[in-house]
């Protein structure tokens, strides 16, 4: 097993969010979850690891509030507070500049102009944007535009990140300077991220912890502390201790579908 280390930044706080026995039937009869157990704590990086298909989304849409649980609780410790969401496409408005697009949840909040502008462009310039505020979607790349996504999501500078596949679409270099990207982010900024994929190597690069999902319905298989120390680079990316650290997932991970075959 990859050595643990005591690099580590300061140790995640008190919990944000838990989910006790949730369970998800669609109305078409589909059983997405099923005694579904989850606690985020505060400054935690969790990701949700799984086939597609296990429920890995629409648990990350239960704590959004964006889909209602067929069973079970979900708890907010502190209370519930401002939340970010990034899906798996940008949807972005492709009439709206770039600035726009960012300001849209401040708009539906009617917040006060200035402090609007001021969110905007402090989180346009986080996500290293600062010169294509006045772009368009059409002008940006994939990568660009999954930026402005991320952007959105920080301008309320809610503590709570969820972000569903959003690197899924992506080439494997603009997906790997994201990745850092979002490390970076995350820390510096202090968030709290629920990050949903498929992906083995993504999961072990940028989690502390790491939750494997059965096949659907799904449910916790396995959970698997990441103990490297951030912030992680190039240099973690090709260490040995990455490469181990992928085994032990990807073989929780096998024997996540084999158990539910």
């Amino acid at each position: 097993m990859p050595p643990s280390s005591s690099a580590n930044s300061t140790p995640p706080g008190r919990p944000v969010v838990a989910l006790h026995g949730v369970g998800k039937t669609f109305e078409s009869g589909t059983v997405a979850l099923s005694g579904f157990d989850l606690s985020v704590r505060a400054g935690e990086f969790v990701s949700l690891l799984g086939p597609s298909g296990c429920g890995k989304s629409t648990a990350l849409r239960i704590i959004a509030g964006l889909s209602e649980a067929s069973a079970g609780t979900v708890a907010w410790p502190g209370g519930s507070g401002e939340l970010g969401f990034v899906f798996q496409e940008p949807t972005l408005m492709p009439w709206a500049s770039v600035a726009a697009n960012v300001r849209l949840p401040l708009t539906l909040a009617h917040a006060e102009d200035a402090a609007a502008s001021a969110a905007v462009t402090q989180a346009i310039d986080r996500v290293g944007l600062a010169d294509f505020a006045n772009a368009f979607p059409r002008e940006l790349s994939g990568g660009m535009k999954m930026r402005v996504s991320i952007a959105r999501a920080l301008v309320t500078d809610a503590g709570l990140l969820l972000m569903d596949e959003p690197f899924a679409a992506l080439d494997e270099i603009t997906r790997f300077r994201l990745n850092d990207d979002l490390i970076a982010l995350s820390g510096a900024l202090a968030k709290t991220v629920v990050f949903v994929t498929h992906s083995v190597f993504e999961s072990v690069y940028l989690s502390r912890r790491i939750v494997v999902m059965t096949p659907r319905p799904g449910r916790v298989f396995a959970e698997l502390a990441i103990d490297a120390p951030y912030p992680r680079g190039e240099s973690f990316r090709t260490s040995a201790e990455y490469a181990g650290y992928c085994r032990i997932a990807s073989q929780a991970l096998t024997r996540a579908m084999a158990a539910a075959a």
